[in-house]
């Protein structure tokens, strides 16, 4: 049985989790390990740390699974698209769930946010964090009780949150970063958090939208194992990811000099 670690642009995809006839990074996981040979199904043992929603990236999901010894990070990327690499694994016991054996999962969102009051901000991240009902944070009807960690920063125009838990409910880590980006505009009043966090359901207007999922990733996911990183594979990490961050660059070039134009 062998962990890898997995980071991926969750733009192209519908999600991590496979669905039919859309393309996920799941997917796309399981076509590599076919086209290598290793399993023409779901490969046994087969469990990942978590599902990325739609447009959510990985810095270091997790899966786990029954393989041969030659399957290596950097083998397992030579049949993957450039938007998916593998870039770490550990050998862990046959009886390792990657699911199950996580001791805590962290996202890190990126909130543009130029008119945000840090205090502000850091008050409503210390009255949600703690152990809450979430029912009015996520679309889940079982499971919204979580005990949540919240740290806030500010970076230039940015509030870059650090959300850690045992687990998260559906949609509940950007429902929060928009219900503290709100208050901290001045949008909302901070009372608003007894409201969301009350018994009584909240329906329509009174309720708190999905902040976006692109600026979100999963940063990191705790595990009793030491994963060894396989530098060709970083290299490749490194390699696409700033390809990726040129072409982004050069784009908002674009849709500036676009913005510019029309005054």
């Amino acid at each position: 049985m062998r962990a890898f670690r997995v980071a991926y642009d969750g733009r192209p995809f519908y999600g991590f989790q496979r669905q039919p006839d859309v393309p996920t990074v799941e997917d796309s996981l399981f076509e590599s390990l076919r086209a290598l040979g290793v399993a023409d199904r779901v490969p046994d043992g087969y469990a990942a740390a978590g599902r990325t929603d739609s447009g959510v990236s990985a810095l270091a999901q997790t899966v786990a699974f029954e393989c041969p010894e030659w399957l290596t990070p950097s083998a397992f990327n030579s049949e993957l698209p450039a938007e998916i690499r593998v870039w770490a694994s550990a050998d862990v016991v046959p009886a390792f769930h990657a699911t199950h054996d996580a001791y805590y999962r962290e996202y890190v969102y990126h909130c543009y946010a130029p008119r945000a009051n840090l205090g502000l901000a850091k008050e409503a991240s210390d009255r949600l964090s703690g152990e809450h009902d979430f029912h009015n944070l996520t679309s889940d009807t079982e499971g919204t009780v979580r005990d949540l960690g919240i740290d806030v920063v500010q970076d230039g125009e940015y509030l870059v949150f650090t959300f850690q838990a045992g687990g998260f409910a559906r949609n509940l880590v950007r429902r929060v970063v928009s219900l503290i980006h709100s208050i901290a505009t001045g949008d909302a009043e901070m009372a608003k958090i007894d409201t969301v966090l009350a018994p009584e359901p909240l329906d329509g207007r009174a309720g708190v939208p999905c902040a976006s999922a692109h600026p979100l990733y999963l940063a990191d996911v705790g595990y009793d194992c030491e994963f060894s990183v396989d530098g060709a594979a970083v290299k490749s990490v490194r390699d696409v990811f700033g390809d990726l961050r040129v072409e982004r660059r050069t784009r908002s070039r674009v849709t500036r000099d676009i913005c510019r134009g029309v005054e």
